[in-house]
């Protein structure tokens, strides 16, 4: 989550060799009047996944991202209107490929580079005279398909996005031309039929439209971009002004959840072209507010289709958590700050894994902080659909986040790594990978990231430059805010800095140096709604452990076009109604005992594969119960003089993503007071 303290560089520079010539840049920053970014993104397919992260993302190629077009073919089959189709016209079409043409690269995979293809050969040949590209005709109604509002505006922002990294990949010279063409329609257009001229979607989410006009800007500099981008910033919802002065964040139901996540970086993006310090206090705020008034222990906020408050049986849907992934990447990237870097890990290491099943073939709608049972049932939800919103299945809640969920661990990828405008790279995130990139005016370096991180405090960085001499650039790593005592070792040198700082070693590197980061974790206990306590350690929050029994439902006549043709439900075999017994801050290393499991997987995002464990005191609470099949209304903290007096028992906390079922928020039994 957000905290006030915004980080601050701290240069350690150890100079020797021949510095490589940097006065041209590697990667385009911003060009003026836009103001320069103090990180910049990589071409697709700079980072590569490795361990963990790997086997994730080959997870998700086998399961329903590389295989949605047999899986959901009504939709993503031949018929689709991004295919030339008379089916689906609007989202979701573009929604998966934004996921799977970052993943087919990530992984270098020419099967799915062929699957993408397709739709991105339709696209560019789609453009009219007029610079109009994309769906023309609207169809009929046909249940289960979005087949009207083809010239809405929102469906191009994410067709954008997707060409943006198909140009990064491949540098396919029609995509400038493209959306050149379009910017030039929109300008001209837009006046007349705004971003909420066909449905209120695109003036949420305009952001997503600016960040590609900036794109081109940087590449071309025609000036009739920035007018567009004034434009679109105008017919956008206002967020500035949200954030600043209205009430909405701290009221339930004002505001569409993924709306919100979407649209919380249009102000940061808006920065770029404008600068005035009220856009990033803005964005800073919101995200303060979303902590305060909805936020929950795994980086999310309560919102089951409208906004909710923080009460950890409101459900938070799986495209607010890959949706606001890409926000924190983007915002990340033009602020350089910690705490934006530290909540991106928050969604991805709790949030993202719980929410999609290990073989990727199904997911949920909905996730619960405090998830007791994911059943058929209607919770105390904004918005029911059928009763399956947290059961999971491949259309179980809403087909949205079918399509939309790939996007979420290949984007992360991408952004762990960043260069930097002084010749450099920095490693803002931290995973196992391998970055390949130019540095000091133009050498091509990989360094070798090996860790089992998030599990683990160490990270290993490993320079490889070939039969290259020594090379002078900086690397820039992260400590979290979350962080004491950092401390990196290069060659029997120790460098030290600060929580929440950015650590800039710039030195002469050669071939095999290693940097070995070392972030030691340790136990803190949050507070939360009805001042429960999460219990969280480095990047990862951690709940109960309990038994889970899985039981598939297959479905007939309407139900197979509303849930797909089968859902999973989740029962628990183990009891859940714990609270931890309260324990001074001095004396938590005692009381939440850390311990390491052997790795016997390369995925570790479930309860036998967890390769982390808390050992901790708790008592059960005979009067918290089962309420519309999700726990009770979550008794208040710290409570005493429970009757009847229960005895202590030890229970086992795991890693929140390695979850499905689970207790995050935990009422505290006092065992001692304060005066």
């Amino acid at each position: 989550m957000f905290k006030a303290h915004c980080g601050k560089l701290v240069m350690i520079t150890i100079l020797s060799g021949a510095m490589a010539s940097s006065a041209e840049p590697l990667y385009q920053n911003n060009r003026a009047p836009l103001r320069p970014n103090p990180y910049i993104e990589l071409p697709l397919g700079a980072v590569k996944p490795a361990g963990w992260l790997r086997e994730t993302l080959v997870r998700q190629k086998n399961g329903m991202s590389g295989n949605l077009d047999t899986l959901y073919p009504q939709v993503m089959g031949p018929r689709n209107g991004w295919l030339g189709g008379d089916g689906d016209q609007w989202e979701r079409g573009p929604y998966w490929i934004d996921g799977l043409l970052p993943l087919a690269y990530m992984l270098d995979d020419d099967a799915l580079k062929a699957k993408v293809r397709p739709w991105i050969e339709w696209t560019l040949a789609s453009q009219k005279p007029n610079g109009y590209f994309g769906p023309e005709k609207n169809y009929p109604p046909e249940p289960g398909l979005q087949r009207d509002n083809c010239a809405d505006w929102w469906p191009k922002m994410v067709m954008l996005k997707v060409l943006m990294q198909h140009h990064s990949a491949t540098s396919d010279a029609r995509v400038i031309e493209l959306m050149t063409r379009y910017f030039k329609h929109q300008l001209k257009q837009l006046p007349e039929t705004p971003l909420d001229h066909w449905t209120f979607w695109g003036r949420y989410r305009g952001g997503d439209n600016l960040l590609a006009v900036y794109w081109l800007y940087n590449i071309t500099g025609d000036k009739f971009l920035l007018e567009l981008a004034d434009l679109l910033h105008k017919q956008t919802t206002d967020f500035t002004r949200m954030f600043l002065e209205t009430d909405t964040i701290s009221t339930q139901a004002n505001i569409h959840c993924v709306n919100l996540a979407q649209g919380m970086k249009e102000p940061a993006l808006y920065f770029q072209q404008h600068p005035e310090p009220r856009y990033l206090d803005a964005v800073k705020k919101g995200f303060a507010d979303i902590r305060t008034f909805m936020g929950q222990p795994n980086g999310m906020f309560g919102g089951d289709e409208s906004l909710r408050d923080s009460n950890p049986n409101n459900g938070s849907e799986l495209c607010s958590a890959v949706e606001m992934m890409f926000t924190l990447e983007n915002i990340l990237t033009i602020t350089g700050e910690v705490p934006f870097a530290d909540h991106l890990e928050k969604i991805a290491f709790n949030a993202l894994p719980t929410q999609i099943s290990d073989d990727f073939m199904t997911r949920q709608y909905f996730q619960q902080a405090n998830q007791v049972m994911a059943t058929r049932h209607y919770r105390n939800f904004s918005v029911n659909h059928y009763g399956v919103d947290i059961c999971f299945g491949l259309l179980t809640g809403y087909p949205c986040c079918t399509a939309n969920f790939h996007q979420g661990w290949p984007k992360f990828t991408r952004n762990l790594w960043h260069a930097t405008p002084d010749g450099g790279l920095a490693a803002l995130v931290y995973s196992p990978c391998e970055v390949t990139a130019k540095v000091a005016g133009g050498i091509e370096v990989k360094i070798i990231e090996e860790t089992k991180y998030p599990f683990e405090e160490k990270i290993r960085f490993t320079v490889k430059l070939g039969d290259k001499k020594a090379v002078n650039f900086p690397l820039h790593l992260r400590i979290p805010a979350w962080c004491k005592n950092a401390s990196a070792q290069i060659a029997g040198e120790s460098h030290t800095a600060d929580a929440g700082e950015i650590l800039k070693i710039n030195r002469a590197w050669n071939d095999g140096d290693v940097v070995e980061l070392t972030l030691p974790m340790n136990v803190e206990l949050t507070r939360w709604h009805e001042n429960s306590v999460a219990v969280e350690r480095g990047p990862l929050t951690y709940a109960l452990k309990m038994g889970e029994e899985w039981k598939k439902v297959s479905t007939t006549g309407d139900d197979v076009r509303k849930s797909g043709e089968f859902f999973y439900e989740v029962r628990p075999t183990t009891p859940w109604n714990y609270g931890l017994i309260e324990t001074p801050s001095d004396k938590l290393a005692d009381a939440y005992r850390v311990t390491c499991n052997e790795v016997t997987s390369d995925f570790p995002w479930n309860t036998t594969n967890a390769p982390v464990e808390i050992k901790a005191k708790a008592r059960r609470l005979p009067h918290w119960k089962l309420y519309n099949e999700s726990a009770g209304p979550l008794p208040y903290s710290v409570q005493w003089m429970t009757d009847p007096p229960a005895a202590d028992e030890e229970v086992t906390l795991i890693p929140y993503g390695c979850t499905t079922l689970r207790i995050s928020e935990f009422p505290l039994i006092g065992k001692y007071r304060v005066e």
